[in-house]
């Protein structure tokens, strides 16, 4: 009975229209729209790879060997099942433009491919013509080449012009536009040079011990069940170092890449929604103070508590459901209607539908984030008593709602947070930001009362400056409104700040160490026999303080303790893919042993490996465990003896894995070497040694962490443009603050001028009360930005910390500005109220 009266109550107090639910609809719309908005492109994404997955690769399916190429047995079995198999090679080189003092290099990455390719997709070049066409000879008899165009105009080639690749010289033919499965080579530190396999026979290239990958794409008959055949392909040549990927995952570090970046965002879209909540909460209450008299008579007419409660519980339930559908509308529609510049700009394939996933998911966030902030000022509405007739009697109220209440906000905090943690899919990830916002809502909350009871000391000594001891006077008064603005401004700079700190410190770590500490190159692929002239080459010169080189191998830790090392070390990076791995008889002099021992100079019995320690722990090895790794189609089992501090940040050589050269010296192999150098004398050694070892690939490393940085930049914007909708947000829930106190402030106005104060003293001290709270909501979002971005850096990125003071500033800034411009949009309106008017509609 009293659910289907509390349901009449609702109905025909809802008559009135949406008059003071604005604030809720906009609030709950922007964020919901944002969280359906980023799972709508993820998915279109998602969508896209798995349609064009044959696309992406470049086949049905693919093996990947490293430092080889497939043996008679491989190849044979890949004939006997596919229709057709064509083989790439893809390595690092120079290309070189000119020769002697003049000459031009650039890192490029390599592809040489043979006549087949690609079998699926298609090669878009500049000029059109077939790729068949563009890499055959030209009139003078030299291959062809395409290059894309950012490396043509690092070098200033034109079409028609002649490079070397180590020693083989090509005619640069046209300029790549799109390359079909380019998404399937990942990241690379230089732009992409194509070449025919053929035509490389001579160059010096892909001599042995070189670092190459060669990848077979197969191209399966229809019908082919890519299941059996995966599995057959691992059982028999996984211990050869394969590596299979086929087209249900064409691209799958993309795939990975896309999948946490929007899990992030998600996250990142749910602080929004926080905000959005307090706005929920603000504009709940404010339109409960106005039907306090109403809630009075129901009181007194006899209405229980569980009445008032379900009369309002409904009318709030129906229009989160309204704001709720309406940011679905948005966030499904904006990506279908922007999705032709979406995919203009995507490097990705997207295929861009409703898709209910993403829809039902920022639902449920929406209904839940609603729930849980309307619920307490909800639960307080039934404590109104029917005295409150006679007089005010909210601001009496106790702030707490009954325990009941109490427990059932605590079960949807706990909904909340499992079903963030269920969708993302990493709950360390979930945890550590959904805690890390509940922390700035607390802080901000203390803040905020903090404020008030300052402003009310403060109002008390501001006798002499009565603008400013107005101001004060309405910040500590007894209304919510400061408290609404501090949470929802304060929690929407404060990813804003946290988001600035990490990308400036990140920034600072990455180009911070060059040029005092990172080498000037990497040198790979040196052949043994090259070694004796490259360092006299670079010994015998004062401008390098300083040379490192190692043997260089590279092999995949296929066993722990006989243990597949995917089952000891789940998804750690050491145990992924293939890694680096080298030989020493003795420590180098900057090796610091942690435990164990280094084996005996001349040791020549059976495999010993010196490991990282770090990753050690992470992985959860200790010495006397064993590890197989199999190098070159050949699995090496060694018994780890010591461990070793490995630094990686410093851009020089650092191995997780060393053997004793017993173990390895045997296998074909080339050496690494870093060069420390002053910046002056870098082109001459790129010159000098380029121009003896055409072999010879030189890594800049200040270009490599340059190309690092501006993908991070992109990661960075990214999430500053979800941080940007979250303060977005909080404008908004201050715009429906300044709204629901035009009332108030009228009526202060009034007051004002009775008293003889002028429109200018009044306008002042309205100013100066925006301007407080925005430089306390500033100042405390700033705090706990530079808490969040410390954390990250310190015990994410472990990275030192220093405070961004630019992207600091502009917090502060920020929060002083919005809160005035709010404040000032409906200012007007109370300064030009009719004294007469107010105080009798007062009475």
């Amino acid at each position: 009975m009293s659910l289907r009266l509390a349901a009449r109550f609702a109905r025909r107090e809802m008559r009135g229209g949406l008059r003071g639910f604005r604030l809720l609809l906009a609030c709950l719309a922007l964020g919901v729209a944002a969280l359906a908005a980023v799972g709508t492109v993820r998915a279109a994404i998602e969508a896209g790879l798995e349609a064009e997955g044959a696309a992406l690769l470049g086949g049905d399916a693919e093996l990947d060997f490293t430092y080889r190429f497939a043996s008679a047995d491989e190849r044979d079995w890949m004939a006997a099942r596919a229709t057709r198999v064509s083989e790439i090679v893809e390595f690092r080189s120079m290309a070189v433009k000119g020769r002697g003092d003049t000459s031009e290099r650039a890192l490029t990455q390599v592809k040489a491919v043979d006549d087949l390719y690609p079998l699926i997709g298609q090669m878009v070049l500049d000029p059109a013509m077939p790729l068949a066409d563009a890499l055959g000879p030209d009139a003078t008899g030299l291959p062809g080449a395409v290059m894309e165009r950012a490396l043509a105009n690092r070098l200033a080639l034109v079409l028609g012009d002649t490079f070397a690749l180590g020693e083989a010289e090509f005619t640069l033919s046209a300029l790549i536009q799109r390359e079909p499965d380019s998404a399937a080579s990942g990241f690379s530190l230089g732009p992409r040079t194509l070449v025919l396999r053929d035509a490389l026979e001579g160059s010096g290239l892909l001599a042995s011990g070189t670092l190459f990958n060669s990848k077979y794409r197969l191209e399966l008959p229809e019908g082919t069940a890519l299941d059996p055949l995966e599995a057959e392909a691992k059982e028999r040549f996984s211990d050869a170092g394969m590596r299979w990927t086929d087209a249900r995952n064409g691209a799958p570090g993309v795939a990975r890449f896309v999948e946490r970046l929007s899990a992030f965002l998600v996250l990142v879209g749910l602080s929004g929604l926080a905000v959005g909540g307090v706005g929920v909460a603000a504009a709940v209450r404010a339109y409960l103070q106005r039907k306090t008299a109403v809630i009075a008579t129901f009181r007194a007419m006899g209405a229980t508590r569980a009445t008032i409660f379900q009369t309002y519980f409904i009318q709030v339930g129906i229009l989160a459901v309204m704001g709720v559908a309406l940011g679905l509308l948005i966030g499904a529609g904006l990506p279908l209607l922007l999705s032709p510049l979406i995919e203009a700009s995507l490097p990705l394939p997207a295929r861009f539908a409703i898709y209910p996933m993403p829809l039902i998911e920022a639902a449920l966030y929406g209904l839940l984030t609603a729930a849980l902030f309307t619920l307490w000022p909800l639960a307080r509405s039934a404590d109104v008593r029917a005295a409150t007739l006679f007089r005010d009697d909210w601001q009496r109220q106790s702030p707490w709602p009954a325990v009941p209440y109490l427990i059932a906000i605590a079960a949807l905090l706990a909904a909340l947070l499992a079903l963030a943690g269920w969708f993302n899919g990493s709950w360390s990830l979930t945890l550590w930001t959904l805690g890390g916002l509940a922390a700035t809502l607390a802080v901000l909350a203390l803040a905020a009362a903090l404020l008030r009871l300052i402003s009310r000391a403060a109002a008390r000594r501001a006798r002499g400056h009565p603008r400013l001891r107005w101001a004060l006077a309405a910040i500590g008064g007894p209304g919510e409104g400061a408290t609404a603005v501090v949470l929802a401004l304060g929690l929407g700079l404060s990813v804003l700040a946290a988001v600035g700190q990490i990308d400036g410190n990140l920034r600072r770590a990455i180009a911070g160490n060059l040029p005092d500490v990172a080498p000037s190159y990497f040198f790979v692929d040196i052949q043994k026999d090259q070694m004796p002239g490259y360092t006299a080459r670079l010994e015998g010169d004062p401008a390098v303080s300083r040379i490192e080189s190692a043997p260089m191998l590279r092999g995949v830790i296929t066993e722990i303790n006989g243990r597949p090392a995917r089952e000891v070390a789940g998804d750690h990076w050491v145990v992924r893919g293939d890694r680096g791995v080298t030989y020493a008889a003795l420590p180098g002099e900057d090796t610091r042993i942690t435990e164990g021992e280094w084996w005996p100079e001349n040791y020549n019995g059976p495999p010993l490996i010196s490991f990282a320690a770090e990753e050690a722990e992470e992985i959860g090895v200790e010495l006397g465990d064993t590890l197989t790794v199999n190098i070159l189609g050949r699995d090496i089992t060694g018994t780890i003896t010591s461990f070793r501090e490995v630094d990686f940040s410093t851009a020089g050589i650092g191995f997780v894995l060393t053997m004793n050269p017993a173990a390895l010296s045997g296998a074909p192999h080339s050496f690494i070497s870093t060069v420390y150098a002053e910046p002056e004398a870098e082109a001459a050694i790129l010159r000098d040694l380029a121009g003896e070892y055409p072999n010879i690939t030189a890594i800049r490393v200040r270009d490599a962490i340059d190309r690092v940085a501006a993908v991070l930049a992109g990661l960075a914007s990214a999430i500053s443009f979800g941080a940007l909708a979250t303060l977005a947000t909080g404008f908004m829930v201050l715009i429906g603050a300044a709204a629901a106190g035009t009332g108030a402030r009228s009526y202060e106005a009034a007051l004002l001028k009775t008293m003889g104060a002028s429109r200018r003293a009044i306008a002042t001290s309205f100013v100066l009360r925006a301007g407080l709270l925005g430089l306390f909501a500033g100042a405390v979002a700033l705090l706990a930005g530079i808490t969040g971005g410390w954390a990250v850096s310190h015990y994410v990125m472990e990275t030192d910390f220093a405070v961004v003071w630019p992207n600091a500033l502009m917090i502060i800034a920020g929060g002083v500005l919005a809160t005035v411009l709010a404040g000032l949009g409906f200012a007007l309106k109370a300064l030009n109220a009719r004294p007469a008017d107010m105080l009798r509609a007062q009475e």
